[in-house]
Protein backbone atom coordinates (compact mmCIF):
# COMPACT_ATOMS: atom_id res chain seq x y z
CA UNK A 1 0.00 0.00 0.00
CA UNK A 2 1.47 3.89 -0.61
CA UNK A 3 1.32 5.24 2.31
CA UNK A 4 2.27 8.97 3.35
CA UNK A 5 3.55 10.23 6.40
CA UNK A 6 3.44 14.01 7.09
CA UNK A 7 4.66 16.61 9.33
CA UNK A 8 2.68 19.00 8.16
CA UNK A 9 3.05 22.93 7.41
CA UNK A 10 2.00 25.49 10.34
CA UNK A 11 2.59 29.31 9.60
CA UNK A 12 4.73 28.43 6.86
CA UNK A 13 7.97 28.50 9.11
CA UNK A 14 10.02 26.28 10.88
CA UNK A 15 7.55 24.79 13.29
CA UNK A 16 9.07 22.44 15.80
CA UNK A 17 6.33 19.88 16.54
CA UNK A 18 8.42 17.21 17.84
CA UNK A 19 9.81 19.60 20.69
CA UNK A 20 8.02 18.94 24.09
CA UNK A 21 6.88 22.53 23.72
CA UNK A 22 6.03 22.85 19.90
CA UNK A 23 6.47 26.20 18.07
CA UNK A 24 8.84 28.36 15.99
CA UNK A 25 11.79 28.81 18.34
CA UNK A 26 13.74 31.81 19.13
CA UNK A 27 17.22 30.62 18.39
CA UNK A 28 16.06 28.28 14.89
CA UNK A 29 15.69 25.04 16.77
CA UNK A 30 14.03 22.70 14.57
CA UNK A 31 13.99 19.26 16.08
CA UNK A 32 13.79 15.84 13.47
CA UNK A 33 10.74 13.82 13.78
CA UNK A 34 11.79 11.20 15.38
CA UNK A 35 8.29 9.43 16.40
CA UNK A 36 6.91 9.72 12.84
CA UNK A 37 10.50 8.40 11.48
CA UNK A 38 9.95 5.06 13.75
CA UNK A 39 6.66 4.22 12.25
CA UNK A 40 8.00 5.78 8.74
CA UNK A 41 10.41 2.73 9.48
CA UNK A 42 7.99 0.50 11.00
CA UNK A 43 5.60 0.88 7.85
CA UNK A 44 8.37 0.31 5.27
CA UNK A 45 9.38 -3.22 7.15
CA UNK A 46 6.53 -4.34 6.77
CA UNK A 47 6.86 -4.14 2.97
CA UNK A 48 4.59 -0.60 2.45
CA UNK A 49 5.51 1.60 0.23
CA UNK A 50 6.02 5.11 2.49
CA UNK A 51 6.50 8.87 1.10
CA UNK A 52 7.94 10.60 4.69
CA UNK A 53 7.17 14.57 3.94
CA UNK A 54 8.78 16.88 6.96
CA UNK A 55 6.79 20.09 5.36
CA UNK A 56 8.87 22.02 8.64
CA UNK A 57 11.95 21.09 7.59
CA UNK A 58 11.82 21.05 3.86
CA UNK A 59 9.72 24.26 3.19
CA UNK A 60 6.87 22.63 1.46
CA UNK A 61 3.58 24.88 2.13
CA UNK A 62 -0.03 23.62 2.06
CA UNK A 63 -0.78 24.04 -1.38
CA UNK A 64 2.50 21.93 -2.67
CA UNK A 65 2.02 18.72 -0.08
CA UNK A 66 -2.00 18.57 -1.14
CA UNK A 67 -0.63 18.42 -4.86
CA UNK A 68 1.74 15.68 -3.52
CA UNK A 69 -0.87 13.85 -2.17
CA UNK A 70 -2.41 13.69 -5.28
CA UNK A 71 0.26 12.63 -7.37
CA UNK A 72 0.75 9.97 -4.79
CA UNK A 73 -2.69 9.03 -4.11
CA UNK A 74 -1.94 7.09 -0.90
CA UNK A 75 -4.64 4.78 0.51
CA UNK A 76 -3.35 5.92 3.88
CA UNK A 77 -2.13 9.46 4.77
CA UNK A 78 -1.00 9.54 8.63
CA UNK A 79 -0.72 13.27 9.82
CA UNK A 80 1.27 14.57 13.36
CA UNK A 81 -0.29 17.07 15.21
CA UNK A 82 0.72 19.32 18.38
CA UNK A 83 -1.72 21.70 20.35
CA UNK A 84 -0.81 25.11 18.81
CA UNK A 85 -1.32 23.88 15.70
CA UNK A 86 -3.93 21.31 15.96
CA UNK A 87 -6.46 23.78 14.02
CA UNK A 88 -4.73 23.72 11.43
CA UNK A 89 -3.59 19.99 11.15
CA UNK A 90 -7.06 19.03 11.45
CA UNK A 91 -7.70 21.23 8.33
CA UNK A 92 -5.08 20.01 6.09
CA UNK A 93 -6.06 16.13 7.28
CA UNK A 94 -9.56 16.86 6.03
CA UNK A 95 -8.38 18.63 3.15
CA UNK A 96 -6.02 15.42 2.76
CA UNK A 97 -9.15 12.99 2.53
CA UNK A 98 -11.22 14.81 0.10
CA UNK A 99 -8.27 15.65 -2.46
CA UNK A 100 -8.26 11.55 -3.08
CA UNK A 101 -10.72 8.54 -2.74
CA UNK A 102 -10.42 6.35 -0.63
CA UNK A 103 -7.75 7.77 1.94
CA UNK A 104 -8.20 6.88 5.00
CA UNK A 105 -6.68 9.95 7.08
CA UNK A 106 -4.89 9.18 10.64
CA UNK A 107 -4.11 11.44 13.02
CA UNK A 108 -1.22 11.09 15.66
CA UNK A 109 0.92 12.93 17.81
CA UNK A 110 0.50 14.62 21.46
CA UNK A 111 -2.84 17.04 21.10
CA UNK A 112 -4.75 14.04 19.03
CA UNK A 113 -3.85 11.77 21.24
CA UNK A 114 -5.43 13.42 24.31
CA UNK A 115 -8.07 14.74 22.86
CA UNK A 116 -8.94 12.17 20.19
CA UNK A 117 -12.87 12.63 20.29
CA UNK A 118 -12.62 16.35 19.96
CA UNK A 119 -10.53 16.63 17.03
CA UNK A 120 -12.93 13.88 15.24
CA UNK A 121 -15.73 15.40 15.84
CA UNK A 122 -13.74 18.84 14.76
CA UNK A 123 -12.79 16.83 11.47
CA UNK A 124 -16.00 14.45 10.36
CA UNK A 125 -13.83 13.63 6.88
CA UNK A 126 -10.69 12.44 8.99
CA UNK A 127 -10.88 8.61 9.52
CA UNK A 128 -9.06 7.96 13.03
CA UNK A 129 -6.39 8.68 15.48
CA UNK A 130 -4.17 6.34 16.36
CA UNK A 131 -3.32 7.18 19.88
CA UNK A 132 0.02 7.00 22.04
CA UNK A 133 2.69 5.07 20.52
CA UNK A 134 1.82 4.51 17.78
CA UNK A 135 4.35 2.12 15.32
CA UNK A 136 2.38 -1.13 15.97
CA UNK A 137 -0.86 0.67 15.28
CA UNK A 138 0.20 2.13 12.14
CA UNK A 139 1.27 -0.88 10.69
CA UNK A 140 -1.50 -3.21 11.68
CA UNK A 141 -3.87 -0.70 10.47
CA UNK A 142 -2.10 -0.46 6.88
CA UNK A 143 -2.33 -4.86 6.76
CA UNK A 144 -5.77 -4.05 7.55
CA UNK A 145 -6.51 -1.49 4.98
CA UNK A 146 -4.55 -3.40 2.36
CA UNK A 147 -6.22 -6.93 2.81
CA UNK A 148 -9.56 -4.97 2.87
CA UNK A 149 -10.47 -5.90 6.39
CA UNK A 150 -12.14 -3.60 9.23
CA UNK A 151 -9.74 -1.56 11.13
CA UNK A 152 -11.83 -1.44 14.18
CA UNK A 153 -10.41 -4.87 15.36
CA UNK A 154 -7.00 -3.41 14.92
CA UNK A 155 -5.77 -2.39 18.80
CA UNK A 156 -4.72 1.15 20.12
CA UNK A 157 -7.39 3.66 17.22
CA UNK A 158 -10.43 5.83 17.94
CA UNK A 159 -12.35 4.85 14.85
CA UNK A 160 -14.54 7.97 12.86
CA UNK A 161 -17.51 5.80 11.14
CA UNK A 162 -20.12 8.39 9.75
CA UNK A 163 -19.78 10.37 13.18
CA UNK A 164 -20.38 7.61 15.07
CA UNK A 165 -16.85 8.04 17.23
CA UNK A 166 -15.46 4.55 19.32
CA UNK A 167 -12.20 3.53 20.48
CA UNK A 168 -10.75 0.21 19.58
CA UNK A 169 -9.43 -0.62 23.16
CA UNK A 170 -5.69 0.26 24.59
CA UNK A 171 -2.47 -1.37 23.00
CA UNK A 172 -0.07 -3.08 24.64
CA UNK A 173 3.03 -1.16 24.81
CA UNK A 174 6.07 -2.41 22.85
CA UNK A 175 8.63 -3.80 25.71
CA UNK A 176 11.83 -4.62 23.18
CA UNK A 177 13.21 -1.49 21.76
CA UNK A 178 15.67 -2.82 20.18
CA UNK A 179 13.45 -4.54 17.60
CA UNK A 180 12.29 -1.28 16.44
CA UNK A 181 13.76 0.03 13.17
CA UNK A 182 17.10 2.14 13.42
CA UNK A 183 16.23 6.26 12.94
CA UNK A 184 19.48 6.49 11.31
CA UNK A 185 18.09 3.88 7.85
CA UNK A 186 14.77 5.75 7.83
CA UNK A 187 17.05 9.45 7.92
CA UNK A 188 19.18 8.17 5.15
CA UNK A 189 16.36 7.24 3.22
CA UNK A 190 14.18 10.50 3.82
CA UNK A 191 15.94 13.28 5.89
CA UNK A 192 19.09 15.68 4.87
CA UNK A 193 20.61 16.47 8.60
CA UNK A 194 21.34 20.00 7.16
CA UNK A 195 17.27 20.92 7.34
CA UNK A 196 17.32 20.49 11.25
CA UNK A 197 19.23 22.83 13.93
CA UNK A 198 19.22 22.48 17.84
CA UNK A 199 20.80 25.21 19.08
CA UNK A 200 22.67 23.77 22.24
CA UNK A 201 24.47 21.50 19.94
CA UNK A 202 27.14 21.62 17.13
CA UNK A 203 25.61 22.11 13.60
CA UNK A 204 25.03 20.03 12.00
CA UNK A 205 23.71 17.45 14.53
CA UNK A 206 21.11 14.36 14.39
CA UNK A 207 18.65 13.21 17.00
CA UNK A 208 18.03 9.69 18.30
CA UNK A 209 16.32 7.93 21.46
CA UNK A 210 17.71 5.56 23.71
CA UNK A 211 14.42 4.80 25.97
CA UNK A 212 10.98 5.55 25.69
CA UNK A 213 8.71 7.16 29.06
CA UNK A 214 10.00 8.08 32.27
CA UNK A 215 9.52 6.79 35.67
CA UNK A 216 9.21 9.89 37.50
CA UNK A 217 5.98 11.75 37.52
CA UNK A 218 6.86 15.69 36.92
CA UNK A 219 3.34 16.93 36.56
CA UNK A 220 3.67 19.15 33.06
CA UNK A 221 5.85 16.92 30.82
CA UNK A 222 3.87 16.25 28.04
CA UNK A 223 5.29 13.33 25.69
CA UNK A 224 5.99 10.76 28.73
CA UNK A 225 1.89 11.18 30.10
CA UNK A 226 0.59 11.62 26.69
CA UNK A 227 2.42 9.59 24.51
CA UNK A 228 4.20 6.59 26.76
CA UNK A 229 1.82 6.07 29.37
CA UNK A 230 4.61 6.93 31.63
CA UNK A 231 6.04 3.59 30.99
CA UNK A 232 9.72 3.40 30.92
CA UNK A 233 11.53 1.16 28.36
CA UNK A 234 15.29 1.31 27.35
CA UNK A 235 17.21 -0.04 23.98
CA UNK A 236 20.62 -2.20 24.95
CA UNK A 237 23.34 0.05 25.45
CA UNK A 238 24.99 -2.23 21.88
CA UNK A 239 22.15 -0.81 19.88
CA UNK A 240 22.76 2.41 20.87
CA UNK A 241 26.10 2.07 20.11
CA UNK A 242 25.32 0.04 16.87
CA UNK A 243 23.44 3.26 15.50
CA UNK A 244 25.97 5.87 17.06
CA UNK A 245 28.12 3.60 13.79
CA UNK A 246 25.98 3.78 11.12
CA UNK A 247 24.95 7.91 11.46
CA UNK A 248 28.59 8.23 11.45
CA UNK A 249 29.02 6.20 8.34
CA UNK A 250 25.54 7.75 6.44
CA UNK A 251 26.34 11.36 7.89
CA UNK A 252 29.54 11.88 7.51
CA UNK A 253 29.23 15.48 7.56
CA UNK A 254 27.14 15.45 11.01
CA UNK A 255 29.33 17.14 13.87
CA UNK A 256 26.90 15.68 17.28
CA UNK A 257 24.18 12.96 18.25
CA UNK A 258 21.33 14.32 20.32
CA UNK A 259 19.83 12.06 22.90
CA UNK A 260 16.70 13.23 23.09
CA UNK A 261 15.08 10.78 25.71
CA UNK A 262 12.91 12.54 27.98
CA UNK A 263 15.27 11.71 30.54
CA UNK A 264 18.50 9.66 29.32
CA UNK A 265 19.83 9.40 32.99
CA UNK A 266 17.06 7.39 34.54
CA UNK A 267 19.70 5.24 36.03
CA UNK A 268 23.32 6.21 36.31
CA UNK A 269 24.75 2.91 35.94
CA UNK A 270 22.78 2.43 32.84
CA UNK A 271 24.71 6.00 31.42
CA UNK A 272 27.75 4.04 32.26
CA UNK A 273 26.48 1.02 30.41
CA UNK A 274 25.84 3.35 27.00
CA UNK A 275 29.39 5.14 27.21
CA UNK A 276 31.29 2.14 27.84
CA UNK A 277 29.66 0.46 24.55
CA UNK A 278 30.37 3.69 22.74
CA UNK A 279 34.17 3.30 23.43
CA UNK A 280 33.97 -0.53 22.86
CA UNK A 281 32.40 0.79 19.16
CA UNK A 282 35.17 3.15 18.68
CA UNK A 283 32.48 5.73 18.02
CA UNK A 284 33.76 9.39 17.45
CA UNK A 285 30.69 11.81 17.29
CA UNK A 286 30.82 14.17 20.12
CA UNK A 287 26.91 13.70 21.53
CA UNK A 288 24.44 15.68 24.03
CA UNK A 289 21.91 14.27 26.65
CA UNK A 290 19.01 15.10 28.64
CA UNK A 291 19.81 13.92 32.08
CA UNK A 292 18.06 15.06 35.86
CA UNK A 293 20.57 16.70 38.75
CA UNK A 294 20.75 12.94 40.38
CA UNK A 295 23.48 11.95 37.82
CA UNK A 296 26.39 10.85 39.34
CA UNK A 297 29.61 11.86 38.73
CA UNK A 298 31.31 8.78 37.66
CA UNK A 299 28.16 8.50 35.07
CA UNK A 300 29.15 12.00 33.82
CA UNK A 301 33.10 11.04 33.87
CA UNK A 302 31.93 7.92 31.60
CA UNK A 303 30.02 9.97 29.30
CA UNK A 304 32.73 12.77 28.77
CA UNK A 305 35.03 9.67 27.79
CA UNK A 306 32.55 8.52 25.40
CA UNK A 307 32.51 11.71 23.69
CA UNK A 308 29.76 13.43 25.62
CA UNK A 309 30.13 17.48 25.24
CA UNK A 310 27.18 18.98 27.00
CA UNK A 311 24.59 17.64 29.12
CA UNK A 312 20.95 19.29 29.28
CA UNK A 313 19.22 19.35 32.85
CA UNK A 314 15.84 20.19 34.06
CA UNK A 315 16.45 22.63 37.03
CA UNK A 316 13.08 24.25 37.17
CA UNK A 317 13.03 26.56 39.89
CA UNK A 318 15.15 27.97 42.72
CA UNK A 319 12.00 26.65 44.73
CA UNK A 320 11.94 23.33 46.87
CA UNK A 321 7.90 23.96 47.34
CA UNK A 322 7.59 24.65 43.72
CA UNK A 323 9.49 21.69 42.79
CA UNK A 324 7.82 19.55 45.09
CA UNK A 325 4.37 20.88 43.65
CA UNK A 326 5.06 19.62 40.17
CA UNK A 327 6.46 16.39 41.20
CA UNK A 328 9.90 16.88 40.33
CA UNK A 329 11.60 14.35 42.73
CA UNK A 330 14.46 16.63 43.03
CA UNK A 331 15.62 19.11 45.44
CA UNK A 332 17.67 22.56 45.22
CA UNK A 333 20.55 21.12 46.72
CA UNK A 334 20.60 18.29 43.90
CA UNK A 335 20.63 20.85 41.71
CA UNK A 336 23.85 22.79 43.30
CA UNK A 337 26.05 19.53 43.58
CA UNK A 338 24.81 18.49 40.46
CA UNK A 339 26.39 21.57 39.10
CA UNK A 340 29.69 21.10 40.46
CA UNK A 341 30.00 17.36 39.40
CA UNK A 342 29.58 18.55 35.53
CA UNK A 343 32.38 21.01 36.48
CA UNK A 344 34.35 18.41 38.05
CA UNK A 345 33.81 15.90 34.86
CA UNK A 346 34.43 18.93 32.23
CA UNK A 347 30.99 18.69 30.68
CA UNK A 348 29.06 21.91 29.64
CA UNK A 349 25.57 22.17 31.23
CA UNK A 350 22.22 24.04 29.14
CA UNK A 351 20.04 24.68 32.24
CA UNK A 352 16.30 24.92 31.81
CA UNK A 353 14.26 27.14 34.08
CA UNK A 354 10.71 27.37 34.26
CA UNK A 355 8.16 30.55 34.83
CA UNK A 356 4.24 29.63 36.62
CA UNK A 357 4.27 26.65 38.17
CA UNK A 358 2.00 26.28 40.95
CA UNK A 359 2.30 28.37 44.19
CA UNK A 360 5.11 30.82 41.94
CA UNK A 361 5.34 34.15 43.36
CA UNK A 362 7.80 37.53 42.08
CA UNK A 363 9.91 36.21 45.32
CA UNK A 364 10.18 32.50 43.54
CA UNK A 365 11.37 33.93 40.57
CA UNK A 366 13.95 36.22 41.96
CA UNK A 367 15.23 32.55 44.03
CA UNK A 368 15.26 30.82 40.49
CA UNK A 369 17.00 33.67 38.56
CA UNK A 370 19.47 33.79 41.62
CA UNK A 371 20.48 30.06 41.54
CA UNK A 372 20.71 29.99 37.73
CA UNK A 373 23.42 32.43 38.37
CA UNK A 374 24.82 30.30 40.91
CA UNK A 375 24.72 27.61 38.84
CA UNK A 376 26.10 28.95 36.04
CA UNK A 377 25.54 26.85 33.40
CA UNK A 378 27.45 27.30 29.71
CA UNK A 379 23.68 28.44 28.17
CA UNK A 380 20.02 28.82 29.85
CA UNK A 381 16.54 28.89 29.23
CA UNK A 382 13.63 30.69 30.86
CA UNK A 383 10.68 29.22 30.09
CA UNK A 384 6.90 30.65 30.86
CA UNK A 385 5.07 26.98 31.80
CA UNK A 386 3.34 25.28 29.22
CA UNK A 387 0.13 23.51 29.87
CA UNK A 388 -0.97 20.91 27.65
CA UNK A 389 -4.38 18.32 27.69
CA UNK A 390 -3.55 15.30 28.54
CA UNK A 391 -0.97 16.06 31.68
CA UNK A 392 -1.87 16.58 35.44
CA UNK A 393 -0.91 20.55 35.18
CA UNK A 394 -2.98 20.90 32.49
CA UNK A 395 -6.36 19.06 34.26
CA UNK A 396 -5.20 21.17 37.68
CA UNK A 397 -4.77 24.81 36.20
CA UNK A 398 -7.93 23.86 34.25
CA UNK A 399 -9.65 22.88 37.36
CA UNK A 400 -8.47 25.65 39.27
CA UNK A 401 -9.91 28.09 36.63
CA UNK A 402 -6.03 29.64 35.65
CA UNK A 403 -6.38 28.52 31.99
CA UNK A 404 -7.07 32.12 30.51
CA UNK A 405 -8.50 30.51 27.24
CA UNK A 406 -8.89 26.89 25.40
CA UNK A 407 -8.51 28.03 22.34
CA UNK A 408 -5.73 26.17 21.08
CA UNK A 409 -4.07 28.21 18.73
CA UNK A 410 -3.23 30.77 21.35
CA UNK A 411 -0.57 28.59 22.78
CA UNK A 412 1.63 30.69 20.07
CA UNK A 413 1.82 34.37 19.24
CA UNK A 414 0.75 35.36 15.72
CA UNK A 415 4.65 34.91 15.11
CA UNK A 416 4.42 30.89 16.03
CA UNK A 417 6.56 31.83 19.32
CA UNK A 418 5.86 30.19 22.33
CA UNK A 419 2.52 31.60 24.25
CA UNK A 420 1.76 31.54 27.90
CA UNK A 421 -2.22 31.38 29.08
CA UNK A 422 -1.45 30.90 32.72
CA UNK A 423 -2.53 33.33 35.14
CA UNK A 424 -1.59 32.83 38.30
CA UNK A 425 -2.89 34.62 42.11
CA UNK A 426 -0.68 37.95 41.28
CA UNK A 427 1.18 36.82 38.31
CA UNK A 428 -0.55 36.93 34.88
CA UNK A 429 0.81 35.08 32.21
CA UNK A 430 2.30 38.27 30.77
CA UNK A 431 4.18 38.72 33.94
CA UNK A 432 5.32 35.40 33.69
CA UNK A 433 6.85 36.30 29.77
CA UNK A 434 8.15 39.90 30.68
CA UNK A 435 9.88 37.76 33.68
CA UNK A 436 11.34 34.64 31.32
CA UNK A 437 12.74 38.28 29.23
CA UNK A 438 14.05 40.06 31.74
CA UNK A 439 16.10 36.88 33.31
CA UNK A 440 17.06 35.86 29.68
CA UNK A 441 19.13 39.65 29.36
CA UNK A 442 20.10 39.91 32.70
CA UNK A 443 22.19 36.40 32.23
CA UNK A 444 23.07 36.34 29.12
CA UNK A 445 24.21 40.47 29.08
CA UNK A 446 26.62 40.13 31.74
CA UNK A 447 29.76 41.53 31.31
CA UNK A 448 31.02 38.27 33.12
CA UNK A 449 29.46 36.02 30.85
CA UNK A 450 30.25 37.84 27.67
CA UNK A 451 34.00 37.15 28.50
CA UNK A 452 33.21 33.88 29.07
CA UNK A 453 31.95 33.07 25.72
CA UNK A 454 34.43 35.39 24.41
CA UNK A 455 37.08 33.34 25.27
CA UNK A 456 35.49 30.16 24.20
CA UNK A 457 34.63 31.32 20.67
CA UNK A 458 38.61 32.16 20.81
CA UNK A 459 39.65 29.30 22.26
CA UNK A 460 37.25 26.85 20.17
CA UNK A 461 36.42 28.91 16.58
CA UNK A 462 35.38 25.88 14.61
CA UNK A 463 33.29 24.18 17.34
CA UNK A 464 31.94 26.23 20.07
CA UNK A 465 32.50 29.18 18.31
CA UNK A 466 30.68 28.19 15.37
CA UNK A 467 27.91 27.01 17.66
CA UNK A 468 27.24 29.69 19.31
CA UNK A 469 27.41 32.53 16.62
CA UNK A 470 24.82 30.55 14.85
CA UNK A 471 22.68 30.46 17.31
CA UNK A 472 23.01 34.22 18.46
CA UNK A 473 22.27 35.22 14.70
CA UNK A 474 18.93 34.24 15.25
CA UNK A 475 18.22 34.54 18.58
CA UNK A 476 19.62 38.30 19.00
CA UNK A 477 16.59 39.94 18.10
CA UNK A 478 14.76 38.32 20.45
CA UNK A 479 17.25 38.81 23.16
CA UNK A 480 16.90 42.66 22.73
CA UNK A 481 13.33 42.98 22.54
CA UNK A 482 10.53 41.77 23.96
CA UNK A 483 9.26 38.01 23.37
CA UNK A 484 8.21 34.84 23.85
CA UNK A 485 10.01 31.14 23.48
CA UNK A 486 12.97 29.06 24.24
CA UNK A 487 15.72 27.50 22.96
Amino acid sequence: MKIAVVNPPFMNGRFSRTSRSPAINKSGTLYWPFWLAYGTGALERAGHEVLFLDCPARGIGERDLLRILTDLRPGMTVVDTSTPSIYSDIGIASMAAAAVRDNFVVLVGTHASALPEQCLRLAPAVSAVAVGEYDATLVDLADALAGGNEPSDVAGLVLNRRGHIAGTGPREMIQDLDSLPFLADVYRRHLDPEDYFFAAARYPSVMTITSRGCPFRCSFCVWPQVMHREKYRTRSPEHVAAEFLMLEEYFPGVREVVIEDDTFSIDSSRVEQVSDALISAGSRLPWTANVRANLSLEAMRRMKSAGCRLIIVGYESGSQEILDSVGKGTTVEQNMEFAERARRAGLMVHGCFMAGNPGETSGTLEKTFRMSLELAPDTAQYFPVMVYPGTRLYRRFSDEGRIRTFSFDRWVTPEGLHNCVVDLPGLSAEDLVDWCDRARRRFYLRPRYLLYKLGQTLTHPFTEGRRTLRAFSTFRRHLFGRGRGSR
